[in-house]
């Protein structure tokens, strides 16, 4: 008598998240979007995927996707290269997206095996989630795009972007950086190392958003962000200390501002700036905000307390005069 197939498998999980078994070859996929197997290739290796060979890898929802994208690029919407690059940015985007949510996830999985309605494997509890929270979740996707991408365009707009090149726009850069967290790191398990950056990302990001600024990146123990206006910028890093710096269970941060222009593109932004900020961090003391000669310059009067600090070489800026800002 033969042994019944496992109903809980890594198949059927997989299966249970894309809506369908994988039944076709990258070729045939090509063939029926009207594609060359190079470029459907090349739009799968931009969403963050090896090529698949031979196998039969696809679903028909990868037929549609590349159909659609295709589509596109024939009514002349956009040219290939720019499929290209949409499709490496929604990659990158939902690559990220995904191990967040899996992260996130796993817990509740744990806590669902260890209940009454333990099903006996993670992947069990795993399929569970997925049914009962996966489309809210990809509603809930649709619905944050569509508010980003307002807010993106308005963006583009209210920041008076030089007409020759929408990139390109003045902002004030911050980067936020907590003291000795490599050191740190290796003293403390995995969960509580997790759970602090967990703790720094979410109040700089809550920091950030009532400020009307935007984080650009983090890093595990660093924050990139950016706004509009210097004193909002001064108001979000200074900020940042009060809810980092001077909490005893985190180590303490630094941070450094630069104004100027940069290029933002794919979700990120590159320039003098941006370097400045870094370089500008390095150099703080903990629990401290310093910042470059344009941005102290334009900060609201009567706010804060500004003192020019003792020249020093910054890599890539030569002699710079940092100032040192605090509220008064």
């Amino acid at each position: 008598m033969t042994e019944p197939e496992p109903r809980f498998t890594r198949q059927a999980l997989e299966g249970a998240i894309l809506g369908e078994n994988p039944s076709l070859t990258s070729e045939e996929v090509a063939e029926a979007a009207g594609v060359t197997l190079e470029e459907a290739r090349r739009l799968w290796r931009a969403l963050g995927f090896p090529d698949a060979g031979d196998q039969a890898a696809f679903t028909d929802g990868d037929r549609a996707a590349l159909s659609t994208m295709v589509g596109a690029v024939d009514r002349g919407a956009i040219d290939f290269d720019t499929a290209v690059r949409l499709t490496r940015a929604v990659g990158q985007t939902m690559a990220r997206l995904a191990d967040w949510e899996v992260a996130t996830l796993s817990a509740r999985v744990e806590q669902l095996e260890a209940g009454d309605q333990a099903t006996g494997s993670r992947v069990g509890s795993a399929l569970r989630l997925v049914e009962e929270v996966g489309v809210p979740f990809e509603q809930l996707l649709i619905y944050s795009w569509r508010r980003h991408l307002a807010a993106a365009v308005a963006r583009v707009e209210a920041l008076g972007a030089n007409d020759s090149d929408l990139h390109t726009t003045e902002v004030t850069v911050g980067f936020a950086d907590l003291v000795r967290f490599t050191a740190l790191s290796n003293e403390l398990d995995e969960d509580r190392i997790g759970d602090l950056v967990e703790i720094f990302e979410s109040r700089c990001a809550d920091v950030v958003a009532q400020q009307r600024g935007r984080v650009i990146k983090t890093l595990g123990d660093s924050v990139l962000f950016v706004s509009e206006d210097p004193t909002r910028a001064m108001d979000i890093a200074l900020n940042i200390v009060d809810v980092i710096g001077h909490d005893s269970r985190l180590p303490d941060v630094r941070l450094g501002l630069a104004t100027g222009s940069v290029i933002m593109q794919l979700g990120d932004v590159f320039g003098p700036p941006v370097n400045m900020a870094a370089r500008l961090t390095g150099v703080a003391r903990r629990n401290r905000v310093i910042t470059d000669r344009a941005t102290s310059d334009r900060l609201s009067p009567g706010l804060f307390d500004s003192r020019l600090l003792p020249a020093r070489p910054l890599r890539g800026f030569g002699i710079v005069e940092p100032v040192a800002v605090r509220r008064h």
